[in-house]
């Protein structure tokens, strides 16, 4: 690509910060996922500030041709409903598709009954999905091991495949459902702990020792965590990025807030 050319595959980082603790100090940003993939702008899991994170960024909501929601955590869906709101213009540009598992659309749905015709289509996520926005197809090929419904996504655009693990407890299996150029792994614990079935004492997401076996398993070009947890946070992701790109020889980076990767580094 040449110098004069804007990157037209891009993922930005409206926040980096995951899991109660991190969220509510805002120490990171909340704000989600934002893909633009040839022309075609995904939103991925708007958290608390999202809207704020989009305009602090010189993004614009309204070219948005879609949201989707991994699951239904506060932290991942706190601005659904301010997000479509924007990418309609407020309704009176009706468009857009809303993507989320079934269980954030019955009993307490994530999304205003009134939003609901500002949209073109909302769309339930399941099992083994597949789904095509734009130029870009996406699948959710397996159910995460978490305390509610949730998917991660492999997306595919003409160009290049990656994937995002959204939370989850780390399983048997779970990596050969995933694969691509580039991988994007939600991180909110330091050390593995004991699954203890207590909602206030969540042990449904990844460590650092799960992450590290996900990408020797798959062995991607570029490996990003994000979504850090207030005990990753202390201990420095980008520390933690750097061990884990000597130890596995693959390039891992800690994502920062607002930060923008340009997927065309894939093609070196």
């Amino acid at each position: 690509m040449g110098k004069d050319q804007s990157p037209t595959e891009t993922i930005t980082f409206l926040g980096t910060g995951g899991a109660r603790f991190m969220v509510i100090s805002q120490l990171l940003a909340s704000g989600g996922i934002w893909l633009n993939l040839d022309g075609t702008r995904l939103l991925v899991d708007p958290g608390p500030g999202c809207l704020i994170q989009t305009i602090k960024r010189k993004l614009k909501a309204e070219k948005l041709s879609a949201i989707v929601l991994s699951h239904r955590h506060l932290d991942h869906s706190a601005d659904v409903n301010i997000m479509v709101e924007a990418m309609t213009n407020g309704g009176m540009n009706r468009h857009g598709r809303f993507f989320a598992p079934a269980d954030a659309l019955e009993d307490e749905p994530v999304i205003f009954s009134y939003l609901k015709n500002y949209l073109d289509s909302i769309e339930v996520l399941k099992e083994g999905g597949s789904y095509s926005i734009g130029n870009v197809c996406f699948t959710t090929p397996v159910r995460h091991s978490h305390r509610v419904e949730t998917y991660g996504l492999v997306f595919k655009t003409a160009r290049h495949t990656f994937s995002y693990i959204a939370d989850t407890r780390y399983f048997e299996g779970l990596s050969q459902h995933y694969g691509g150029e580039l991988l994007i792994i939600n991180l909110a614990f330091l050390y593995p702990r004991p699954f203890i079935d207590n909602p206030l004492t969540p042990a449904d997401h990844l460590s650092v020792a799960d992450a590290e076996l996900i990408i020797s398993e798959l062995k991607p070009k570029v490996a990003i965590l994000t979504h850090f947890g207030m005990s990753v946070w202390r201990a420095k992701p980008w520390l933690i990025a750097e061990s884990l790109t000597q130890r596995n020889g693959v390039k891992v980076i800690a994502a920062r807030d607002g930060m923008e990767f340009d997927l065309s580094e894939l093609d070196d």
